[in-house]
């Protein structure tokens, strides 16, 4: 199995702040990976340098062996890499439907397009019945639901997801994990950014974990999940 994305001693500075020190990851293809960490660790810093929002200062990113960082956002989203934002990021005044249209913008393939719109009506067959209702009208459930699927309507090898159980009743949260492992399942690789460690350890078979910029754990999940600190820290043991 091929490694699909590649960070090499990433480096991110916010003017005099240092974000990221140094940070190491890897993604095989097909592989489902969180990452976890507390407020400020620097987790979505690392999403939006992938993807191209904000520029790193040292180190390299690579995305099935080409390096990505330097390019335009829609030219790594071509190349098969979404980002699904933490808050979501809808227009609220448009549609369902118009929202998830939004998400095909670059592609041509309109057989796929409507098959993969199919997809996601499979799903969250919720969004299918308010295909014409605005996104900001929906619930925090159901927004989070449209975000992940106009993701998905850009044809993603590799599907970022940032903190998607954020303000979410527990049993939408257990739903959402349900689908994300579905679409891992489906051959999209997930790389998961999330606070909630229950649901970052459920839905992952590897992880690192982000303390202050700096990667201090990396390992299958299982080791992960029998480490003192992870214990300590993040799981209330």
């Amino acid at each position: 199995m091929g490694m699909l994305l590649q960070i090499n001693n990433l480096t991110i500075y916010y003017g005099k702040a240092l974000a990221v020190e140094n940070a190491n990851l890897a993604i095989p293809e097909e592989a489902a990976v969180s990452l976890i960490g507390a407020n400020g660790a620097g987790k979505t810093t690392i999403l939006r340098a992938i993807s191209g929002l904000i520029p790193i200062t040292s180190g390299e990113i690579r995305f099935m062996g080409k390096k990505i960082d330097g390019m335009s956002v829609p030219e790594i989203v071509r190349h098969g890499l979404v980002h699904v934002p933490q808050g979501r990021k809808l227009f609220p005044f448009l549609t369902v439907l118009s929202n998830l249209k939004l998400g095909t913008s670059l592609r041509k393939d309109k057989l796929g397009i409507q098959k993969d719109m199919e997809q996601v009506f499979e799903y969250f067959p919720v969004l299918k019945s308010r295909l014409n209702q605005k996104a900001g009208t929906l619930s925090g459930g159901e927004q989070e639901m449209l975000a992940i699927s106009r993701g998905l309507m850009a044809k993603p090898k590799l599907l970022m997801l940032d903190e998607p159980s954020l303000g979410l009743a527990p049993a939408v949260i257990d739903q959402l994990g349900l689908i994300i492992e579905s679409i891992h399942e489906s051959g999209v690789s997930v790389l998961l950014v999330e606070q909630n460690v229950s649901l970052a350890f459920r839905v992952a078979s590897r992880g690192y974990v982000l303390e202050v910029g700096t990667v201090i754990l990396q390992g299958d999940i299982q080791e992960l999940r029998s480490n003192e600190l992870v214990k300590r820290a993040y799981l209330g043991e």
